[in-house]
């Protein structure tokens, strides 16, 4: 059965943390113009302004708590105005330990906070926020299972794999490059999905505050549609996720199967990085269990 997801994926600049007004029309108008969309998604920082350096300035300036303040309550009634799943990028987030982390935040269409996933890996030495601990997995009923990831996560192999793992079947990267290794990244973005059997989307700010070229990706690894340039847009697309599991169940091009790799009499194989190991009793995508509805 089919499992049908209308994208929206806003390559737009940075705006600032006051102007949540202009972030509730921008998202308007985009509605008004893709009606279809189910799934709204804005870049890494997006409400933290639109600096052309991706980390200038005290990050405490526009640090709230995740679920108090201003920016929640406007954000929460972006989505259910819209009546839209809404990740409006990710926020800088004002933790109860009075650490400051790069946070993504989910909405639902009924204005719910559904998901906060704190970027495990910030990118040091140019990113102070603190480092979150956990990946996190939202589902949309009747529909599937969405990873979030923050930028330089996507450099971190174990990111994407356990969000795989977890049943993720698309993992929503939102971006704020400006350097010269975002071509780097739409490869890292192809071979994500490619390993893991999943859609990568990954969106990046335009200029001045990024170098743009969003792009969507099949569980083969093969582009869908992209933005390649630093302009604004609209990347728009529908993903079946039910392609997911026709990927892992007869392998990407009908050949590759890594998900049912491991036997069962096979022995664990050591990971001494990690002190641990892969065992055929782990190891298999969590997304084949049946979408909760």
């Amino acid at each position: 059965m089919s499992r049908p997801l209308c994208l929206a994926l806003a390559q737009v600049p940075g705006r600032r943390p006051d102007d949540l007004e202009g972030f509730g029309a921008h998202a308007a108008t985009t509605m008004r113009t893709f009606p279809q969309t189910q799934l709204l998604v804005y870049p890494e920082l997006h409400l933290a302004g639109d600096d052309t350096r991706p980390f200038a300035g005290s990050i405490r300036d526009s640090a709230e708590p995740i679920a108090d303040g201003p920016r929640h309550r406007h954000l929460s009634g972006v989505a259910a105005d819209l009546n839209v799943w809404l990740c409006p990028g990710s926020v800088y987030e004002l933790g109860e330990d009075g650490q400051v982390y790069n946070t993504a935040v989910v909405y639902s269409p009924r204005g719910q906070l559904v998901a906060t996933y704190r970027k495990v890996f910030p990118w040091r030495p140019f990113e102070s926020s603190r480092p979150g601990r956990e990946f996190v997995v939202f589902d949309l009923p009747r529909v599937g299972r969405v990873g979030l990831s923050i930028c330089y996560d996507a450099w971190f192999p174990e990111s994407a794999r356990h969000l795989a793992w977890m049943g993720a079947e698309i993992i929503l990267n939102v971006v704020k490059t400006t350097t010269v290794d975002r071509e780097t990244e739409v490869v890292l973005a192809r071979a994500n999905a490619a390993v893991n059997q999943v859609y990568v989307a990954s969106v990046n700010s335009a200029g001045a505050s990024g170098l743009g070229h969003s792009v969507l990706v099949g569980p083969e690894g093969n582009v869908l549609s992209e933005l390649p340039h630093a302009n604004p847009g609209i990347l728009t697309g529908v993903v079946d996720l039910e392609a997911v599991s026709t990927a892992r169940r007869v392998g990407s091009f009908a050949i590759n199967r890594p998900w049912s790799q491991l036997r069962p009499d096979d022995d664990p194989i050591p990971l001494p990085l990690y002190q641990g190991s892969i065992s055929p009793l782990t190891w298999s995508a969590a997304n084949n269990r049946t979408p909760q509805i």
